[in-house]
């Protein structure tokens, strides 16, 4: 980990959210998305008789879905620093030049760099596990850390 990120934690006091915590958070959000994607489409989901129609309809609204998960990151990250599911696991994301919030481009550039590498097998993701300080793409893109609150 940088010397200077671990010399913030500790002058602060702060601990990086374990794994186990943010992919649980990412769990939760996720399904949350998704039930709303189904509430808001709920006439197309009704009609439809399989599996292969619900996909196809899915499908159908993928740029929307993406811009539904841009905004709602965005926004929950940058007006409480954590988004419903990082609430419930009690983690929140920090700007690491601040130490608070992320501001609205930092929040907005986290969002949109957590789609890319959600559209690229999850690997943005993946760097995080093997990153000292548990930092994804859309983190270091961000410059932000995610913390225990």
């Amino acid at each position: 980990m940088d010397e200077n990120i671990q010399n913030i934690l500790n002058h602060e006091e702060m601990t990086l959210a374990p794994i186990s915590k943010r992919a649980t958070a990412f769990f939760l959000d996720e399904l949350l998305l998704s039930f709303l994607l189904i509430i808001a489409l709920w006439d197309s989901f009704s009609t439809a008789t399989t599996v292969e129609e619900m996909i196809n309809i899915t499908n159908t609204f993928i740029f929307e879905y993406m811009f539904m998960k841009i905004v709602y990151q965005a926004f929950f990250v940058m007006q409480y620093g954590a988004t419903l599911g990082k609430i419930i696991m009690k983690i929140r994301v920090i700007e690491i030049r601040t130490l608070q919030n992320p501001s609205v481009l930092s929040s907005l550039n986290r969002a949109i760099f957590r789609i890319v590498s959600e559209t690229f097998f999850y690997l943005g993701f993946l760097w995080g596990v093997f990153d000292s300080a548990k930092q994804t793409l859309h983190d270091k893109t961000a410059r932000t850390l995610v913390i225990n609150a």
